[in-house]
């Protein structure tokens, strides 16, 4: 069953960011924009090297109104040692959530739990705490942060106009689309 405009379910999980220990639940999600990156496991390979993307992309996200929030099955504790050892991770200022109890992997349906790790998922989340964008991928293929910015845009966008749509490849400022009679057959 698709997540596709379902609420984020209740959680409360322990996080990292910036030095300290914070606590995360769903109501974080709300007010703003959210983006919720789920990977499998910390000290691993291809997982540092999406994460600094996303840190690389982190103030061109806060200036569109979102937050970031990496998760994975690992600890909080482990999360600040991986940030304490590696040069990738270092650079992260967004949160960095534990979820060692699985509920949220479960919640977002991307647990693998024969594994106890998390699929590669990548969710947008409107203001109103609903999701709007599911991408899963397989633990060998890593994310592009560039990507996820034109998807956050385009749902920002469209939250905005009602009754248009954004087609394939679409970039802020291009043509839209206004769903309708006069447009069945002629695309």
């Amino acid at each position: 069953m698709s997540l596709i405009g379902k609420e984020v379910q209740q959680f409360k999980a322990q996080a990292y960011q910036n030095g300290k220990f914070i606590e995360v639940t769903e109501e974080n999600f709300k007010g703003k924009w959210s983006i919720v990156c789920f990977y499998p496991a910390d000290f691993t390979f291809v997982c540092p090297t999406e994460l600094e993307d996303l840190q690389n992309n982190y103030e061109e996200l806060k200036n569109l109104g979102a937050e970031v929030y990496s998760v994975s099955t690992d600890t909080h504790f482990t999360h600040k040692a991986w940030h304490d050892s590696s040069e990738a991770i270092k650079k992260i200022t967004y949160i960095m959530i534990g979820d060692p109890s699985h509920a949220l992997s479960r919640n977002f349906d991307v647990l693998i739990e024969a594994d106890g790790l998390a699929d590669r998922g990548t969710f947008i989340i409107d203001p109103d705490g609903i999701i709007q964008s599911v991408e899963i991928n397989a633990g060998s293929i890593g994310r592009d942060a560039g990507i996820l910015i034109d998807k956050v845009k385009a749902a920002q966008y469209v939250r905005k106009n009602p009754g248009e749509v954004c087609p394939a490849k679409w970039k802020e400022g291009s043509a839209t689309l206004k769903p309708s009679l006069d447009l069945v057959g002629k695309i």
